[in-house]
C-alpha cells in the first residue's frame, strides 16, 4: 500500500514538472515571437535578450486565463468594491490631508514650477500622489517587465499588455530607469503615480532636468508627469472641480449623470444649495452635473469638468471624488458637510444582474461590467420610478435579489 502511494506520489511530482518545464518553453517562445516588434520600436537585441533571458511568467497574479485551471474572478478596484463610505474614510482622508500640507510645503518650489507650466495647483497634484502610492510610500512589489510579460502571454487583456510589455522595454532602451527599481503593481502600474507604459511615453516629464523621465526615484518628475497628463486630458486652470450641495426636497435622483447638465445658477435656482463653497459669477454660468455617489444616501455634488479630468486618470467615480476632496482639503477646505447614509455593497455578478434587468426593461443602454457606476444609478433610478419602488438610485443585494424574484 504505501509503495503504490510513493509510487503515485513520484507520478504525480514528474507530470507537475513535465507541466512546468512546457508552460516556461512555451512562455519563452511566446517571447521570442516578439522581438519584431519590438525591433520595430527601435528596441536592441542586447535590450530585448537582457531583459528576457531570465524572465519567468508570473503565474500568480490576478486576471489571468490560465488552461486547465477554472476561470478566477476578476480582481476588482477597491473604488467599486467599496462603499463609498469605505471609499472615502474619515481617517484616511484626514491621515492624508495632513501629510499632503507637510509635503506642500517641503516641495514648495517643484509645486510652484508645475503649476507654472501646466496649470494644475499644487493641492491637487499632491491628492493625486496621495491617493495613488501614499506620497510614495506604498513600495511597489513587482518586477514591471515580468508583470506585463505575463499578463501579455496569458492576461484577460492580453492585447493590451502586449503594446505594454514592448513600451516598457522601450523605457530601458532609452534608460530612464534602471531594471532592478523599474517596480510596477500587479497589473503594470509604475512609480510615484502610477503611470502604465502607454501614459509614460505620452505624458511624462523631465522636471528635474537629468535626462532621464524618472517616475520611480524622482519626486519632480513624478509629479510634474500627473500634471501632464491631467493637463493633456483637459484639465481647466484656476477652475474647480465641484463643490457639495444640499438636495431640494423633491430631488430626482434619475438625473444625476453627465449627460445631464445645467448651469449651476439653474441649478442653485432649483433648490441645490452649495454648502461648502460659494460659486463665483464666473462659475454660476459654468454647466455643472449631478453627481450622487451613494444615491440619495449620503453627499450630493455639482461636478464641472476638471471632475470629469481625474476620471480621465482613473475612471472610477470614487476615485475622482477622493482626489478632488482631499486637494480640497490640502488646500484648506473641511470635512463633507453630509454625512454618509447606512447602504451594503453589492457584489459585482448582483450588480451585472441589475445591469442585465435594466438593459432588457430598456432603461440601461451602457456595459455591463458589474460596477455600480452613474449611468447604472441613473438608470436604476428611472426603473425605480417606473415601477413604484421607493426612489433612491443605489443598487443593493436586496434590490438584486427582487429583481431576480421577477423574472
Amino acid at each position: 500500500m504505501l509503495r503504490a502511494v510513493l509510487l503515485a506520489i513520484c507520478v504525480a511530482l514528474a507530470s507537475a514538472t513535465t507541466t512546468h518545464a512546457q508552460t516556461e518553453t512555451e512562455f519563452r517562445q511566446f517571447i521570442q515571437s516578439l522581438w519584431p516588434e519590438a525591433q520595430a520600436l527601435g528596441i536592441t537585441r542586447a535590450t530585448f535578450d537582457t531583459a528576457t533571458r531570465d524572465l519567468k511568467p508570473n503565474l500568480s497574479l490576478p486576471d489571468l486565463v490560465i488552461p486547465g485551471k477554472p476561470k478566477a474572478i476578476p480582481r476588482g478596484q477597491p473604488e467599486f468594491e467599496r462603499t463609498p463610505a469605505q471609499y472615502l474614510s474619515e481617517s484616511s482622508l484626514a491621515r492624508l490631508t495632513e501629510q499632503g500640507r507637510k509635503l506642500a510645503a517641503e516641495h514648495r518650489a517643484t509645486l510652484a514650477a508645475i503649476e507654472q507650466r501646466f496649470g494644475v495647483p499644487p493641492s491637487v497634484v499632491l491628492a493625486i500622489w496621495g491617493r495613488e502610492t501614499n506620497f510614495g510610500k506604498i513600495k511597489l512589489p513587482h518586477d514591471t517587465i515580468e508583470v506585463l510579460a505575463t499578463q501579455a502571454w496569458l492576461g484577460r487583456r492580453k492585447e493590451m499588455f502586449r503594446g505594454e510589455f514592448l513600451l516598457a522595454l522601450k523605457i530601458l532602451q532609452e534608460q530612464h530607469v534602471s531594471r532592478p527599481a523599474m517596480k510596477a503593481s500587479w497589473a503594470g502600474a509604475m512609480g510615484h503615480t502610477q503611470f502604465l507604459p502607454t501614459d509614460f511615453f505620452k505624458y511624462a516629464v523631465d522636471l528635474d532636468g537629468d535626462g532621464h523621465r524618472d517616475i520611480w526615484n524622482s519626486v519632480p518628475d513624478a509629479l510634474a508627469s500627473a500634471a501632464s497628463q491631467l493637463l493633456a486630458k483637459g484639465w481647466e486652470k484656476g477652475r474647480r472641480w465641484g463643490f457639495e450641495v444640499k438636495l431640494p426636497a423633491d430631488v430626482d435622483c434619475s438625473i444625476a449623470e453627465p449627460d445631464t447638465k445645467l448651469p449651476i445658477a439653474e441649478w442653485i435656482r432649483r433648490g441645490y444649495a452649495p454648502l461648502t463653497h460659494k460659486p463665483t459669477r464666473d462659475e454660476l454660468a459654468q454647466e455643472a452635473s449631478l453627481f450622487l455617489p451613494a444615491g440619495l444616501k449620503g453627499p450630493a455634488f455639482l461636478t464641472l469638468n476638471n471632475f470629469y479630468v481625474f476620471k480621465g486618470y482613473n475612471f472610477a467615480d470614487l476615485y475622482a471624488l477622493f482626489v478632488g476632496n482631499l486637494a480640497d482639503r490640502i488646500a484648506g477646505g473641511g470635512t463633507f458637510a453630509t454625512p454618509w447614509g447606512k447602504i451594503e455593497q453589492a457584489r459585482s455578478d448582483q450588480i451585472e444582474a441589475i445591469q442585465r434587468h435594466l438593459t432588457e426593461a430598456g432603461f440601461y443602454r451602457d456595459k455591463i461590467d458589474g460596477k455600480a457606476g452613474m449611468k447604472t444609478r441613473a438608470a436604476l433610478g428611472a426603473w425605480q420610478k417606473a415601477n413604484g419602488v421607493t426612489l433612491d438610485c443605489w443598487p443593493s443585494k436586496a434590490l438584486a435579489e427582487r429583481m431576480s424574484a421577477r423574472r
